[in-house]
């Protein structure tokens, strides 16, 4: 293992060009864009733990162990820097280097929102007329804020070590998924949410006890690790989903979620509004009295791709996406002449782990790889230090 390589410099373009089939594993950091979302304008921070360098241009022009307060302020092109109300200058790039140990409390002003801590090092810039801000963090740092803001705080360890490992089979799959802009995955939730470092500490006891695992296929290709909040009795088969057929998400019978918070929701609408919706949207015949006693009276006891009558179909992926629904696992009963009623079970996609229902056999006594096994089929647990090595089998 090569160490003290920094992975946006070796890694990412090695990825790029060679693909996951081979590559370095990283013990050290990835470069992760925080706040991604939002144009950010001006911010503070003040060292939390640890001794940080303050180096602007290149150049180091303070130390820091935690006695000053930094503000950063968007000015034109560059960023304007005061500690303790004290001018120091403009730059174009800062960047807070702290080494393994550093921790960073930051807060953004404009926007306003409330303080998150960061651990290792930040860098800012100018970006696309806003403040870019890059968490360069360790992997398992990384790992263990994604953990609690995918999982949330107070959980089980079990579950824990089960959100851990595919929070970090995500983040080696998708690691190049930015590498044009310049940093490695963000903060928003089309790569993993992640909010700095976790409130629960006993987080990082589940990072270290699961430490370098990750789920791979039959292949031993880094699996989608995709997941929702609840599967409402039944996963679903990932070609229903997304078009495509993988060996490891299929759909599964799944008890163990049905009594959770998630496992039922109703939605109440006017039945002109559903027949209008169908028909100008999927063109389907609610003209005709059979298709619209069909689109009336629709019944899943089992997931379904399809509303359909005769030739006309329509995909139940573009229902919920277009009203809003919170699946796509639901039936249809009139109220009376003028409403429906769509009763339905689950919450999100469907695919891959239901997170409700690992909470559940957490709590049951199950452990992460009975976890992971019942909810991704043909799959095996690897030490990703390892994979080169199976590989190459």
């Amino acid at each position: 293992m090569i160490k003290n390589i920094k992975i946006f410099y070796y890694v990412l373009p090695f990825i790029l060009l060679v693909g996951l089939t081979s590559f370095f594993i990283p013990s050290e950091t990835l470069q992760i864009r925080i706040f991604a979302h939002l144009k950010v304008n001006a911010l503070q921070f003040n060292v939390n733990a640890g001794s940080y360098k303050v180096m602007a241009d290149g150049k180091q022009i303070s130390e820091s162990v935690g006695e000053s307060i930094y503000k950063i302020v968007m000015k034109d092109d560059s960023v304007e820097l005061k500690q303790n109300d004290k001018l120091i200058g403009r730059f174009k790039y800062i960047k807070l280097s702290g080494g393994d140990l550093g921790e960073i409390k930051l807060k953004l002003l404009n926007p306003d929102r409330k303080i998150r801590t960061y651990q290792n090092n930040l860098s800012f810039s100018i970006s696309e007329g806003y403040i870019r801000i890059i968490n360069e963090v360790i992997l398992d740092n990384y790992i263990a804020g994604v953990t609690e803001a995918e999982a949330g705080s107070k959980s089980t360890q079990e579950f824990y070590k089960v959100q851990a490992i595919l929070a970090r089979t995500f983040a080696l799959a998708h690691i190049n998924k930015h590498i044009t802009e310049g940093f490695s995955l963000c903060d928003q939730v089309h790569c993993q949410a992640y909010y700095g470092k976790p409130r629960d500490l006993s987080i990082f006891n589940a990072i270290e006890e699961t430490k370098g695992k990750v789920v791979v296929d039959d292949n031993l290709n880094l699996i989608v690790a995709a997941f929702h909040s609840n599967s409402g009795g039944q996963t679903a088969n990932s070609e229903d989903v997304w078009g495509s057929r993988t060996n490891y998400l299929r759909s599964i019978n799944d008890s163990f979620s049905v009594r959770m918070p998630n496992a039922r929701w109703e939605r109440k609408m006017l039945t002109e509004d559903w027949l209008t919706y169908l028909k100008l949207k999927h063109n389907y015949p609610t003209e005709k009295d059979d298709a619209k006693t069909v689109a009336l009276n629709f019944k899943q006891e089992e997931r379904k791709v399809y509303l359909e009558c005769s030739n006309s179909k329509v995909p139940l992926k573009n229902v919920r996406q277009d009203l809003q629904l919170k699946s796509t696992f639901f039936s249809i009963h009139e109220l009376n002449k003028d409403s429906i009623i769509f009763v339905g079970r689950g919450y999100g996609h469907g695919l891959g782990m239901c997170q409700e229902g690992a909470m559940k056999m957490s709590k049951l006594g199950y452990k992460y790889p009975d976890i992971l096994n019942f909810y991704y089929k043909n799959i095996r647990l690897i030490d990703m230090r390892k994979l080169n090595f199976f590989k190459d089998e």
